[in-house]
């Protein structure tokens, strides 16, 4: 009779964990309790059990055991219990936090790294390598630095930040090197390889497959990892169109091949490659072939690969029923895992099998593809952007080096260039706009002189009316009814008492409609100053109109002192715009119910008040309006002063004062011109 080994071997295993899990606490229990986790013929159960018993332990002696419960939370995570992963791991964070353990907290940020890779939130995982990082950095442990440097590398490849992530392979590199770290300079130039290969690079690419395979020939794991850089040199001969030569290396792919997956790969690659040799023979076996396997691992992404290949088999065919079937297939896959370069290649194939909604799918693919470029420029932004320049990377990466100080060169200078010229365009604007409001300001008060000219002449022609009418009246009018009323009264009338006293009475009348018409006569001619008359008819007016937009009630007064015809147009413009300019603002602002303007003279000035009980505001706080400094502005051409006086809820009160000397040498505001 022979023993089944593998009974034999999981019995053993099985008996160890109760023992193990029966012992009391002891110093090393810890470790000893990990280490059985990672056994691979323990189930998930047993391996919690262990786990949970050593978490227990650590948690209570948590001092002594920093590492350890990093490690344990990495182990939750292997075994996809999340909630224990990320419980465990904050625990061993902030305890490794207050005693500053940079190797406990590289571990704890570099497990949260490692989780949000496997679930695709990129993001935060760069996030966590690049604090990781900066962790082992300071403690000086290279080889977990420069694995970090390469974990960065990776997530910026995948969006396309290959400059970025050339930069971090190098530095890796550097430092894989002093390590003579074998293993991972093979993996870090077999991605630097890769991403040559996606910027169409092709013979750099392959330059650096030689190297990475250079480096696998000196590890113990060459044998299992060759299929991976031959499939890889394969794929970019295959990208040069140099496809004999890809189906060489496809080929040589397959006799070193050790896993499920990389076969599944390369025979799909080797398959779609022998249609661009118009070879079809076992191309659909294999094709398939390659689809059932990754189907049998439900290895989404690359079904959505072999759904693609399928497609163009079937197109190439010319059956383009299941060409279009499968290129669907592909396109519905894709967005459901949210890949966005076979989703795009996918609404390309179905524009090209379909031409009825050919314009449909076009569409969507350029829209989608902006989106997709703007959603990685966001991402790529977030990323830290780590510099580095060493002798050994200048010495490796010179080309790289020349394009980036020439890059940085340009840029400075352009960046240079263009904030002098937006200065220079910014100066420009500004005295534009400072002219044109120079012009604009001019213009209004040159209109409003010429409305007051004009006004002023339609009020001389009024006056000259009124003149002629007075005259009419007193000379034409008045005379004929003195000269009738005259000749009625020497009329030999004769008749009964009741008419003579009718026709005396009459007489009476007539008299005093004459006195009448000669009140009106002089009052019409009456001389008054109709410079007055314009310009405080104008503030009435204003001050009427606005009253009635802001809904406030309002008092003016006049000193009889002040003789406006004698002071300058100009002026009498600028005080327009003042007391229109701070009306304005009661209106905006203040909410008031009352205004009060007053003009008057005071120690040889013109006194301008204006008040309103609105909300008023804090004047101590220097805050001032466009209102208040065009208000300003005028008074200052005006040689004046102004006081601003308010208070909350009170209201506000501006004093203006403005020079007042005349003419002739004894009063009138200054004139001053535009």
């Amino acid at each position: 009779m022979y023993l089944n080994l593998n009974y034999l071997k999981t019995a053993t295993i099985l008996l160890l964990f109760y023992t193990v899990t029966s012992l009391g606490y002891q110093n090393d229990s810890v470790n000893i309790w990990i280490k059985m986790s990672k056994n691979k013929e323990l189930n998930r159960k047993h391996k919690k059990i262990l786990l949970l018993k050593a978490y227990n332990y650590v948690n209570n002696n948590s001092k002594d055991y920093p590492l350890e419960l990093s490690s344990i939370a990495y182990e939750f995570f292997k075994i996809k219990d999340t909630v224990n992963f990320f419980k465990i791991n904050k625990d061993a964070l902030l305890l490794a936090k207050k005693t500053n353990n940079y190797n406990v907290i590289g571990d704890a940020h570099w497990n949260y790294a490692t989780f949000f890779v496997r679930n695709e939130f990129y993001e935060k995982a760069y996030f966590h390598f690049n604090k990781a990082y900066d962790c082992f950095l300071k403690i000086n442990k290279k080889k977990e630095a420069a694995q970090l440097l390469y974990g960065m590398a990776i997530i910026k490849g995948k969006y396309r930040d290959y400059t970025g992530s050339e930069i971090l392979n190098v530095k890796s590199i550097e430092i894989f090197k002093e390590l003579r770290d074998n293993k991972n300079l093979y993996r870090v130039y077999n991605h630097l390889a890769n991403l040559q290969s996606d910027i169409k690079k092709y013979n750099r690419a392959l330059f650096y497959y030689n190297k990475s395979i250079n480096f696998l020939n000196k590890t113990k794991i060459k044998k299992k990892k060759y299929e991976i850089i031959l499939n890889n040199i394969g794929r970019t001969y295959f990208l040069k169109k140099q496809y004999s030569k890809a189906l060489e290396f496809y080929n040589k792919a397959l006799i070193n091949n050790y896993q499920k997956e990389n076969f599944a790969r390369i025979i799909s690659n080797r398959a779609y490659c022998k249609l661009f040799l118009n070879d079809t023979l076992g191309v659909r076996n294999d094709l398939y072939k390659a689809f059932f396997i990754r189907d049998s691992l439900k290895d989404k992404t690359n079904i959505l690969a072999s759904k693609l290949y399928i497609s163009d088999y079937y197109k190439y065919v010319k059956d383009t029923l299941k060409a279009f079937q499968y290129a669907k297939e592909a396109n519905i896959l894709a967005k459901q895992i949210k890949n966005g370069g076979d989703y795009l290649t996918s609404l390309k194939q179905l524009a090209n099998l379909d031409s009825e909604n050919s314009k449909k799918y076009l569409d969507r693919y350029i829209e989608f593809n902006d989106s997709l470029i703007s959603a990685e420029r966001r991402i790529q932004n977030k990323f830290t952007r780590i510099e580095f320049e060493t002798d050994e990377y200048i010495e490796e990466t010179e080309r790289l080096s020349q394009q980036r100080i020439w890059i940085i060169v340009t840029s400075i200078a352009g960046v240079f260039i263009l904030s002098l010229l937006y200065f220079l365009r910014v100066q420009k604007v500004q005295n534009e706009k400072l002219s044109i409001e120079a012009e604009h300001q001019k213009a209004n008060e040159e209109v409003y002189v010429l409305t007051l000219q004009q006004q002023a002449k339609l009020e001389e022609e009024r006056i000259k009316e009124r003149n002629r009418i007075s005259e009419e009246l007193h000379d034409g009018i008045l005379g004929k009814l003195f000269g009738t009323r005259f000749g009625l009264g020497f009329l030999p009338i004769k008749g009964e008492e009741q008419t003579l006293e009718k026709h005396q009475s009459l007489l009476n009348e007539l008299q005093d409609i004459e006195k009448e018409i000669r009140d009106v006569s002089h009052k019409l001619s009456d001389n008054f100053s109709n410079s007055d008359i314009n310009f405080t008819s104008i503030i009435k007016q204003l001050l009427e109109d606005k009253g009635v937009i802001g809904n406030f009630t309002h008092n003016i007064t006049f000193s009889p002192d002040i003789v406006w015809k004698d002071i300058n147009e100009i002026t009498k413009a600028n005080i327009y715009r003042i007391i229109q300019e701070a009306l304005q603002n009661i209106i905006k602002h203040a909410k008031a119910k009352n205004v009060i303007l007053d003009f008057s003279l005071k120690n040889q000035d013109l006194v301008i008040k204006i008040q309103d009980n609105g909300v008023g505001f804090n004047s101590k706080k220097g805050k001032k309006g466009i209102g208040l400094k065009n208000i300003k502005t005028r008074i200052e051409k005006l040689k004046g002063s102004i006081e601003i006086k308010s208070e909350i809820n009170v209201g506000t009160t501006l004093l203006i004062n403005t020079p007042y000397i005349q003419k002739d040498g004894k009063k009138t505001i200054n004139s001053v011109n535009n």
